[in-house]
């Protein structure tokens, strides 16, 4: 049965974030609300939690996945990160911004893109995931909750409830979100392109859609 707890959205009660994140721990799939819009989670290294929102999103095998971050210094564990691709990290984090970079053996195969060995990173702006973060002591896998065959997000936990039903074990009703999801900026070649332009502003970035 899916459990909905009702969190402030500016200043999250710590009891609340413990109870999510101990639920996270034993494989639960959490609907959460970000800086952008709603996202599932679940502990990275639970395969079958993953195996679920890769059904419920319609994901191939070749979808990137996200590791979501408390702040870069948690985020070079993971992501290997040169000078100039930290320079752009560290100019628009935490925000609406998630970075395409290279794996590194600390991140689970299954996460990474299957040819490339890359894997999506992301530092959100938002109370209650850095509350949720902070429980749980490490990353977040995430993915935008974008349900098959729709072209936004739902915005609030009621929605989330009635399309997903059963489908997540746990929602976090942190009110009425967002419906754009982040910007996502491949930085794995020689330059940064835009694979998906969002919410993060790409004057920040130096970049167009074009890029």
């Amino acid at each position: 049965m899916t459990s909905c707890l009702s969190i402030h959205p500016t200043h999250p009660q710590a009891r609340l974030l413990k109870q999510a994140a101990e639920r996270i721990r034993a494989g639960a799939v959490v609907a959460y609300p970000t800086d952008s819009c709603y996202a599932l989670g679940c502990h990275l290294g639970d395969k079958d939690a993953m195996e679920r929102i890769r059904t419920l999103r319609g994901f191939g095998k070749d979808h990137h996945f996200t590791l979501v971050c408390r702040d870069l210094s948690e985020l070079a564990q993971y992501a290997q990160v040169d000078t100039a691709a930290y320079r752009l990290l560290r100019a628009v984090t935490p925000g609406a911004y998630t970075f395409l970079l290279p794996a590194t053996r600390e991140v689970p195969r299954r996460l990474q893109h299957p040819k490339r060995r890359t894997i999506g990173i992301r530092v959100p702006d938002h109370p209650v995931v850095q509350g949720l973060l902070e429980a749980l002591g490490e990353p977040l896998m995430s993915c935008t909750l974008l349900l098959p065959g729709e072209a936004e997000p739902p915005t609030d936990a009621a929605t989330i409830a009635a399309a997903l039903g059963r489908g997540v074990d746990l929602i976090l009703d942190g009110g009425a979100c967002g419906f754009e999801p982040t910007t996502v900026v491949d930085l794995f070649g020689e330059a940064p392109v835009v694979v998906r332009a969002g919410k993060g502003a790409l004057a920040p970035l130096g970049l167009s859609e074009t890029a």
